[in-house]
């Protein structure tokens, strides 16, 4: 059995950022870094309370996200790390990520960063556009990216992600495909490429429904999603889920932990976890987050793992199915693996969705194996119809 069946990720979540970008719905927060020292403490004691019920597991990632985690300092993650490594059973090769913003980085800050044991990188350059950078409420330029990545090289990281988005208002092809080729030119080892989502509340969706931008064009979207897949295949890229690339052997192994739908432990403000059984969400809002964290000897809801926890949810076969299903077939070299449906769930995926597979193999959108259920190359376009098919099946 392979270290995701037996092993636990964790992820810990920074709520604070510099500015807020115009696309983001994520739980972020601008104006509170004076409050980073505290959320620093609270982390670390949410840290110590969790172990306790994750003592038989081996932790083989670690993910900060936000927000922006490139705003704590060195020593500051130094303290997490350290708390960390007292309190779980770390693997020897842990994967341990950071996402960062390319103009809060440096040589020195990325070598501290380094030697502490961070060894993946995932930086926001979301576009090589001017235009489009401004309409983001981004602070870089394409030249800070270039500089962020050589630091990154410098500091001795070999595993650089850039994040893309594509399809933003008034976008075009000639746009797109200068991104696409700007981001190759600075040679990372993985690439997520992001159709462009307008979420309710935030101020890039109401200047669409405003008039302010025009609506993303559906037609156009899957023009640049192919160029863009067909361009890093020929520039030696592997596609392993919808939106993510890499070269040989630089997967992002904590995100294929979520798309495994397996364990993994989130920590933080507004962080998102599964265990046990449950799925939980912790307080949002970092004042109120930092306050729970003061007062350990708080009720903690059952099967949540923190006294930060402000919702959880048992979750039925039919959820679990669901969410199996969802996030599997977004793994399009692998898909959903047959063997581990049957001993998660006691019985074959064709007997439980016989229908609906036969319908999208017939239309050339899934393939079938005697390991695995995965998007065909069309299918990968037309990829929520195809899941929508199989969940229609689900009694949730």
């Amino acid at each position: 059995m392979s270290s995701f069946e037996t092993g636990m990720s964790i992820y810990l979540h920074i709520p604070f950022c510099s500015v807020k970008c115009s696309y983001c719905a994520f739980n972020t927060y601008t104006d509170l870094e004076h409050l980073i020292p505290s959320y620093v403490d609270a982390l670390c004691s949410e840290l110590a309370f969790a172990a306790g019920n994750c003592s038989d597991k081996r932790v083989h990632t670690i993910y900060f996200g936000g927000g922006t985690p490139s705003l704590l300092s060195a020593s500051q993650f130094e303290r997490i790390l350290q708390q960390l490594a007292r309190h779980f059973r770390i693997v020897d090769d842990v994967e341990i990520s950071l996402e960062a913003n390319p103009d809060d980085l440096s040589e020195a800050y990325l070598r501290d960063l380094r030697r502490l044991g961070f060894n993946r990188l995932s930086i926001g350059m979301q576009s090589a556009n001017e235009s489009i950078l401004q309409m983001f409420d981004r602070r870089h330029d394409l030249q800070t990216v270039g500089a962020a990545v050589d630091y990154a090289r410098r500091a001795k990281f070999d595993n650089v992600n850039l994040d893309v988005i594509f399809g933003s208002p008034g976008e075009t092809m000639a746009d797109w495909q200068g991104t696409v080729g700007a981001t190759l030119r600075f040679s990372p080892d993985h690439v997520s490429m992001y159709g462009l989502e307008l979420k309710g509340g935030t101020s890039l969706r109401g200047m669409v429904e405003a008039g302010e931008l025009p609506r993303p064009d559906d037609d156009l979207f899957a023009d640049m999603y192919e160029f863009a897949a067909m361009t890093l295949a020929a520039a030696g890229y592997e596609q392993y889920e919808i939106s993510n690339w890499c070269l040989p052997g630089k997967e992002c192994q904590h995100n294929l932990q979520y798309w495994r739908n397996l364990e993994y432990l989130g920590l933080g403000a507004g962080a998102h976890g599964f265990g046990g059984g449950y799925r939980y969400s912790t307080i949002a809002a970092p004042r109120a987050y930092i306050n729970a964290l003061r007062n350990l000897s708080a009720c903690v809801t059952p099967g949540a793992p923190t006294p930060a926890a402000s919702k959880t949810i048992l979750v039925s076969e039919a959820d679990d199915l669901y969410e199996t299903i969802m996030m599997g077939l977004r793994l399009t070299k692998e898909g959903i693996n047959r063997s581990r449906f049957r001993q998660r769930f006691g019985r074959d995926f064709l007997e439980l969705f016989a229908g609906p597979a036969d319908r999208m193999s017939a239309a050339g959108l899934l393939t079938v194996t005697t390991e695995s259920i995965g998007l065909s190359q069309d299918g990968r376009l037309l990829s929520n119809g195809v899941i929508r098919a199989f969940v229609d099946e689900i009694t949730l």
